[in-house]
């Protein structure tokens, strides 16, 4: 093995039910050098990642790691751990009721001479580990009393404190705001220096030209390539993802503003807040029309949006729909009112991992129609099969559980439960958050097709340049208060502007 490279992945195969995973992949890792995983959903990232790290048995292939003699089997990802492989996920997998200074140590906490926990040299140690990454937190206090963001932070600080010599970040940057993102960049490219590998999955192009060296590129389970990044600009990275060339995404939306009337108001929040989280607010959205809501983390975008749905109960304040006032004690409610919500999270509130894709997509139109009118088989099937054609859902059947899909196909699952029930009023919050480039595009172009029949769309995106291509205004927050609207001149330079500093008119 080459004294620069840290980890060999070659031939490495694998075969789900139906599905070859991984055909025949190489992949390399040189120390001391930030490589993206690049793909579209379904390429193979995850399931690669999951081949070294223990969790997947690969059927053929052999993988070799600086250090060891011979071919490196893990059987857990404790194994890998021991091997100096640690991965942190896009999902924080540590205990949240448990300290800081635990989750950084748990199953290697420091003892005292009677075999008792160290409690102090815990505590200190774990101080200095946040601290040397600028983190600025106590780590005597619950995981779960800090951000997501933070936690993710956290997870890094644990796996870089263990010694790992191939560090692996899986969607790292999903829930970090452009300042956390900065410092973990800050600490990767420490880390780097050190000589630390890392493989840095994402599927923000511009992240991967901030901070990497080299990226390979996987499609359906095969290696297109691997390349350093001065070789590849992101036109030719996209058409290597995609298998083909790419137009330019600008071209989606008309360049022409739509002129509303009060006629077409479907929705009209006047005064309403939500305690602790959202201050009173007014909100108007017409049939036809997409309203970004944008902001930095933390602003309170969907907490605003789960108000108008009535997943928080407004304590103050009036919602009309359709020019009536509505009260919405339940998003059942609000269902039956012609209202639908892609929740953030979805792991924890979109899907149900052991039902069917079929029954995740008739599960809000079930709901509406009431459990004692069944939908007919034939219906579901209908249904199911519109959707899977419509939104591409890579699935091998329409009965395969939903929780054998990858994220992306989830998530245009649940976009096809909502557009099942043929909402007026559709909320969708980070609808193409961690997806493909691909997919995002598909997504983009299927809001504005609901908006030209004559919907009404919130669309929440972290991504600025995504909401310029599909929102025809935007509404700006900032610590859970909607402080302007831009429905004129939209530009990124104007949307930044109002974030820092809320100049746009009220």
């Amino acid at each position: 093995m080459d004294n620069n490279v840290v980890l060999t992945m070659r031939g490495i195969s694998m075969t789900f039910p139906g599905v070859k995973a991984l055909d025949n992949v190489d992949f390399t890792l040189r120390k001391g050098e930030i490589h993206a995983l690049m793909g579209e959903n379904g390429a193979g990232k995850s399931t690669l990642i999951k081949c070294l790290t223990g969790i997947n048995a690969f059927e053929a292939g052999e993988i070799r790691v600086d250090g060891i003699d011979g071919p490196v089997v893990n059987h857990s990802t404790l194994d890998a751990q021991k091997k100096g492989i640690s991965t942190v996920y896009q999902e924080v997998n540590l205990c949240p009721n448990l300290s800081v200074a635990e989750n950084l140590f748990i199953g290697r906490e420091p003892k005292t001479k009677l075999g008792t926990i160290d409690w102090k040299t815990m505590v200190k140690k774990s101080q200095k580990i946040v601290d040397d990454l600028d983190m600025n937190i106590d780590v005597t206090q619950n995981l779960e009393e800090y951000s997501l963001a933070l936690q993710q932070m956290i997870a890094i600080a644990r796996a870089v404190d263990m010694d790992c010599k191939v560090l692996i970040l899986d969607e790292p940057t999903s829930s970090l705001d452009d300042n956390e993102v900065e410092k973990l960049f800050k600490l990767m490219n420490q880390l780097k220096a050190k000589g630390v590998g890392i493989v840095f999955v994402t599927h923000f192009l511009e992240q991967v030209y901030a901070v990497c060296d080299r990226i390979t590129v996987l499609r359906d389970g095969q290696l297109v390539g691997e390349y350093p990044i001065a070789e590849l600009p992101r036109v030719k990275l996209v058409a290597a993802m995609m298998g083909k060339d790419f137009d330019d995404l600008a071209a989606i939306k008309s360049e022409e503003s739509p002129v509303f009337t009060d006629d077409d108001i479907l929705i009209d929040a006047e005064g309403m807040s939500h305690k602790g989280t959202i201050k009173p607010f007014n909100l108007q959205v017409h049939k036809g029309e997409v309203v970004g809501f944008t902001g930095l983390l933390g602003s309170g975008r969907s907490e605003l949006a789960r108000v108008i749905y009535g997943a928080d109960k407004n304590q103050t304040g009036t919602l009309k729909v359709k020019g009536k006032e509505v009260k919405i004690n339940a998003p059942i409610d609000a269902m039956k009112l012609g209202m639908g919500l892609l929740p953030d999270d979805r792991k924890a509130e979109g899907i149900i991992g052991d039902l069917s894709v079929r029954e995740n997509i008739i599960l809000a139109l079930q709901a509406k129609r009431g459990m004692f009118k069944l939908l007919p088989m034939k219906e579901q099937i209908e249904l199911a099969d519109k959707y899977i054609e419509m939104l591409q859902i890579k699935t091998a059947s329409r009965e395969t559980l939903i929780k054998q899909l990858s994220g992306g196909n989830q998530q245009k699952v649940i976009l096809g439960r909502w557009l099942a029930t043929d909402p007026d009023f559709l909320i969708l919050d980070e609808p193409t958050r961690g997806i493909d480039i691909g997919t995002k595009t598909e997504i983009q172009k299927l809001v504005l097709k609901l908006a030209s029949e004559g919907k009404g769309v919130i669309f929440i995106s972290s991504e600025i340049e995504e909401m310029l291509r599909t929102c025809t205004k935007m509404a700006v927050l900032r610590d859970g208060m909607k402080v302007g609207e831009i429905t004129e001149s939209l530009t990124q330079e104007s949307v930044m502007k109002a974030i820092a500093g809320g100049e746009a008119d009220e």
